[in-house]
């Protein structure tokens, strides 16, 4: 399963300018073998999932750390936060870059003990689950790059993905990458021993019955405006707890709320956010849906398609090294734009459809959008086709997901 992954230009970077680099991301993401294919030849390696190793660290950090010299990469460090001031200690007497790479899966309380302890010492990734891009093994360039090459500045070559497929395997490497594997069967382990233990634990939630109603009753949410007194009433919590839960789903890399675009910034927030699970098949299998029909025609079907696009876009932010541009808009007057991407100035819309033969009635509310926002905006119309196709003057339609191939003479990927 030793595919590139797109985050690896950043990590090279972080660790040729920083001290410390910190590498994030929900567990089972591809953490660990991304940087023993990055950092195997040139740093040591310890893992502190082994017991042994954590009560050590506890006990006599001092000595742990001089056992294992640096460059050195420190596995699970979310287990022994008492190391993160005496890797400060360390790093202040020898500021050398890349002496530490550190990973952490609950990046809720690891990134607390980072602010505290490493503050301007680390430059902190985030690994997601797979692209459709890295599955396919495509080079998409930058931001600017890809951006062009959705709507239509840029030639390139799309890969096909059938949505189908993604929605039921999704980008968990195990899942994703071996056919062997029965989606189903992973994702249930995979929930029963992180979601419903490791968040359960780290949000100390006695009450498992009712922590599975509370993920199961966001998946269904995913993709669509969040309402917390609804989600609360609903799981039978308080409103204040559904928020904490959520923040802490959030945290973990597992959600991510999209927040409101609007023209003034400092209205974004004012309005209800977005829910979107980073992992389509996560999100499907967590709403108990197991077969790629029941998942492109059923009643979730427009959700999945929207989860499954956005979610895309954010990490296509992510794994270039940065904070996702994402929002939507929605207008008093019922018009909605299912995605806001902001970049250098420029705003790109895009909605989305789970249909394969668009229409000029698909872009309807993407016309009245791109009226009022003016020449620096674009649109397109995310669907099931296999290449892009004019739709309506400035707006075409593309393929859902972000697999591209550059053309000749296209920039190469860079972070």
């Amino acid at each position: 399963m030793g595919l590139s992954r797109a985050l690896e230009p950043c990590g090279k970077q972080a660790a040729a300018t920083f001290p410390v680099v910190v590498l994030t991301g929900p567990r089972q993401c591809g953490k660990t073998t991304l940087l023993q294919g990055l950092f195997g030849r040139s740093h040591g390696y310890a893992t502190l999932d082994h017991p042994d190793l954590v009560a050590r660290a506890h006990s006599d950090p001092i000595s742990f750390l001089r056992d294992h010299p640096t460059p050195l990469v420190l596995d699970e460090v979310q287990h022994a936060p008492g190391l993160l001031p005496y890797i400060k200690a360390a790093v202040d007497a020898a500021r050398r870059p890349g002496r530490f790479v550190l990973t952490g899966s609950q990046s809720f309380p690891l990134m607390r003990g980072i602010a505290e302890s490493l503050a301007g010492r680390a430059a902190v990734l985030r690994l997601d689950p797979f692209t459709v891009a890295e599955r396919q093994q495509v080079a998409t360039g930058s931001m600017e790059h890809l951006l062009a090459q959705v709507f239509g500045e840029a030639s390139a070559n799309w890969t096909p993905q059938d949505l189908g497929a993604w929605m039921r395997r999704g980008g968990y490497p195990e899942p994703c990458l071996l056919d062997t594997i029965d989606p189903s069967l992973w994702f249930s382990s995979y929930i029963d021993t992180y979601l419903a233990r490791d968040v359960r634990d780290l949000l100390q939630v006695g009450d498992l019955v009712t922590f599975q109603r509370f993920l199961v009753l966001c998946a269904a949410r995913s993709g669509r405006l969040l309402n917390f007194t609804d989600l609360a009433r609903d799981v039978g919590i308080a409103p204040t707890t559904a928020r904490r839960w959520l923040s802490v789903l959030e945290a973990s890399q597992v959600v991510h709320q999209v927040q409101p675009w609007f023209e003034n910034y400092g209205k974004r927030i004012a309005k209800a956010s977005k829910l979107v699970f980073l992992d389509v098949g996560l999100c499907a299998a967590l709403m108990g849906l197991r077969s790629v029909e029941s998942m492109m025609h059923g009643p979730a079907a427009g959700a999945l398609a929207e989860t499954a696009v956005i979610a895309e876009w954010i990490k296509a932010f992510r794994s270039r090294g940065h904070e996702p541009r994402v929002y939507h808009w929605n207008a008093h007057s019922g018009v909605e734009i299912d995605l806001v991407v902001e970049w250098d100035g420029r705003l790109h819309a895009i909605e989305v459809k789970s249909t394969a033969t668009p229409t000029p009635t698909h872009a309807a509310g993407l016309r009245q959008w791109l009226d009022w926002a003016g020449p620096r905006a674009r649109g397109a119309v995310a669907c099931l086709v296999e290449r892009p196709a004019a739709l309506t003057p400035g707006i075409r339609a593309v393929p859902w997901h972000l697999a591209v191939h550059a053309s000749n003479g296209a920039e190469p990927a860079s972070s």
